[in-house]
C-alpha cells in the first residue's frame, strides 16, 4: 500500500490520520497523472518571458476569440457561496482558523500560500486544524491565561487556497520526485473533508493562485475531475475562484472561466501579486518602471482597467467578481493614525462596491464592519451584483499595459528595504503574515519591494529627491544603514539573529542578481 511514496519526516499519530492511505493514494494519482504537464507549463512560462524580454507585448488571444464572444455561462453557484460580500483571509494556524470562522464575515479563505510559511509543521498542522474545523471539534487553549477558543454555532463558509503551480512540497516524494505543493494541499484537504462538508451543506471550495493562463486553469480542472472520480464525488462539487494576479492572466479571464466552467466560483483581483507580476514580466523594459509602491494605487489606469475588465467578464458569465485586499489594519494606541487608516479602508471598499464587485477581502476582523457597511450600502439585500453587467466597459490591451507615472524617492527605496528584509525574516521564522509599520504584509507585498529594487538597479533609476543613481553600491549601503537602525530600535529584544542575517543576505542577493529570481519563496524554501 502507498508504494512509491516517501514521507521525509516521521509522523505522529495525528499526522498519520491526516495522511491516511486514501489521501496518499490520491496524492500519488494526481502526481503521476499531472506532474509532467505541470512542469511543461512552468517551462512555457519561461518561453513567454523570453518573448516579453524580446519586446513582444501580451494581448488577447486570437485563437480563443470565439470563447470570448460566445454567451456561455458557468455552472450554478452553491447557496453558501452566493453572498460573499466580505471574505477574511489568513494563515491556517489553529487560533486564526477559529477567529476567522467566527468573524462577522461571509467566508474565510484559509491560506496555504502567500500568508503561510510552508514549514512542514505549518502545512500538516494546518490540515489538521481545517479538518477539526470542518468537523466542528476545533478548540485552542491559550497558555498564558488558559482562555479557550471554540467555534460559534454559525460560522463563515470555508474556502482553501493551496500553493501555486511553481511550488513543491519537499517533504513528500512520489517515485523519488517532490510533489506539487498545490496538488498536495488540495488532495489532503479534499480527501479528509469532502464527506463532512457535504453533510454540513457545503462543499470543497478553493482559491487558485498565480495562474498565468487558461492552460494552467485547464490543468486544475482536470485534477478536479480526476479527484472527484477517485473519491466518487459528483462532478462539479468542487468550486474554485481563480485569483487574477498575473498580468498575463488578465488577457485570458474568459478563457480561464471557460476551462473551469463546471467548477468555477468566479475571479478575484489579487492586486498586490498583480503589481508584482507587472514588474516581473516587464522587468527588462525601461519603459515599464513603476514608481514608489505607495504611489501605485487602485485608481491608476492600468489597475482600474484590470478591475473593470474582471467585473465585466465575471458578470457576463454569471459568476462572482471579487475585490482585493486592503493592506491596512487597526492601529492601537494612536487614534489619529487609526482613523486615517480606517478611512483609507472605507474608501477602498466603497470604490470596489461601486465598481460592481460582489465582495472584498480583509485581513483583520476589526475591518469587517467597515467592509460590510460599504457593500451593504451598495448591494442592500442582494446577495451579489452579478446583475450589474458593466456594459460600459471596453478595455484594450493598451489599457492593461499603461505604466503609471510617478517618482522614485529615497524614502520609497528605504521602505522597500525595511519591509522586504523584515518580512523574509518572519517567513524564515515560520510566520507568513506579518504586521509591519501598520500594514499587513505577506509574500505578495514583499515581492513588490524586492522586485522594484531589482528593476531600479537594473535600469539605474534616479532618486527624484536626491538625484542619486540607484545602483548596487547605493542599495547595499542603505541596507546596512537601515539594518543598523533596526538593531538599535530592537535593542535587547528577543529575536532570532540568524534568521535576520539570512534574510538580509537573501534580500541583498535577490535584489542584485544579474538574472531575476521568479519568486523569493523558492530560494527561501531551501532555508526552512
Amino acid at each position: 500500500m502507498n508504494e512509491g511514496i516517501t514521507i521525509v519526516p516521521a509522523l505522529n499519530a495525528e499526522e498519520k490520520g491526516i495522511l491516511n492511505s486514501t489521501t496518499l493514494e490520491l496524492v500519488k494519482l494526481l502526481h503521476r497523472q499531472f506532474n509532467t504537464r505541470r512542469l511543461e507549463l512552468l517551462e512555457q512560462r519561461k518561453h513567454r518571458q523570453s518573448e516579453l524580454d524580446d519586446g513582444k507585448k501580451p494581448g488577447f488571444l486570437d485563437e480563443t476569440k470565439n470563447i470570448r464572444d460566445d454567451n456561455w455561462v458557468v455552472a450554478p453557484i452553491p447557496d453558501d457561496l452566493k453572498d460573499r460580500r466580505v471574505e477574511i483571509t489568513g494563515p491556517v494556524d489553529r487560533k486564526m482558523v477559529i477567529n476567522a470562522l467566527n468573524a462577522p464575515v461571509k467566508t474565510f479563505m484559509a491560506d496555504f500560500e502567500d500568508s503561510c510559511s510552508p514549514t512542514w509543521s505549518n502545512i500538516i498542522q494546518g490540515q489538521i486544524n481545517l479538518r477539526d474545523a470542518v468537523n466542528g471539534t476545533i478548540e485552542f487553549i491559550r497558555e498564558s491565561d488558559q482562555k479557550r477558543y471554540a467555534l460559534n454555532e454559525n460560522t463563515a463558509t470555508l474556502i482553501v487556497r493551496p500553493r501555486g503551480w511553481h511550488l513543491n512540497e519537499k517533504h513528500i516524494l512520489i517515485d523519488g520526485e517532490e510533489v506539487s505543493g498545490g496538488l498536495f494541499d488540495f488532495a489532503v484537504f479534499l480527501a479528509n473533508n469532502h464527506e463532512s462538508l457535504r453533510h454540513n451543506g457545503s462543499g470543497p471550495y478553493f482559491y487558485l493562485p498565480k495562474l498565468e493562463g487558461h492552460l494552467e486553469a485547464r490543468l486544475w480542472n482536470d485534477a478536479f475531475i480526476a479527484a472527484q472520480d477517485f473519491l466518487s464525488i459528483t462532478h462539479g462539487t468542487i468550486k474554485a475562484t481563480v485569483l487574477i494576479e498575473t498580468i498575463l492572466a488578465a488577457f485570458e479571464m474568459d478563457e480561464i472561466l471557460y476551462e473551469l466552467r463546471e467548477h468555477s466560483a468566479g475571479l478575484n483581483c489579487g492586486r498586490w501579486d498583480y503589481i508584482f507580476s507587472f514588474i516581473k514580466k516587464f522587468r527588462n523594459d525601461p519603459e515599464c518602471i513603476l514608481p514608489n509602491r505607495n504611489d501605485v494605487s487602485m485608481t491608476r489606469h492600468f489597475l482600474k482597467s484590470y478591475v473593470d475588465q474582471l467585473i465585466k467578464t465575471c458578470h457576463k458569465r454569471n459568476v462572482h467578481a471579487m475585490g482585493g485586499m486592503a493592506a491596512q489594519i487597526p492601529i492601537k494606541n494612536d487614534p489619529e493614525k487609526n482613523d486615517l487608516a480606517m478611512s483609507k479602508v472605507q474608501s477602498d471598499k466603497l470604490r470596489e462596491a461601486n465598481a460592481g464587485h460582489d465582495g472584498t477581502w480583509i485581513a483583520h476582523p476589526g475591518l469587517s464592519s467597515i467592509a460590510m457597511d460599504a457593500f451593504d450600502s451598495v448591494m442592500a439585500n442582494q446577495p451579489n451584483q452579478i446583475g450589474n453587467k458593466r456594459d460600459d466597459v471596453n478595455i484594450s490591451a493598451n489599457d492593461l499595459l499603461k505604466t503609471p507615472s510617478g517618482s522614485i524617492t529615497e524614502d520609497g527605496l528605504r521602505e522597500n528595504i525595511r519591509v522586504g528584509v523584515q518580512y523574509i525574516e518572519a517567513w524564515l521564522s515560520g510566520n507568513g503574515c506579518v504586521p509591519i509599520y501598520n500594514l499587513m504584509e505577506d509574500a505578495a507585498t514583499a515581492e513588490i519591494s524586492r522586485s522594484q529594487i531589482w528593476q531600479w538597479i537594473k535600469h539605474r533609476s534616479t532618486l527624484a529627491d536626491t538625484g542619486q543613481i540607484i545602483d548596487e553600491e547605493l542599495f547595499i549601503s542603505i541596507v546596512d544603514e537601515e539594518m543598523n537602525q533596526l538593531a538599535q530600535q530592537r535593542g535587547n529584544a528577543s529575536y532570532n539573529q540568524s534568521n535576520l542575517d539570512s534574510a538580509i543576505d537573501l534580500f541583498k542577493t535577490m535584489s542584485t542578481n544579474l538574472e531575476f529570481d521568479e519568486f523569493l519563496t523558492l530560494p527561501a524554501y531551501e532555508l526552512i
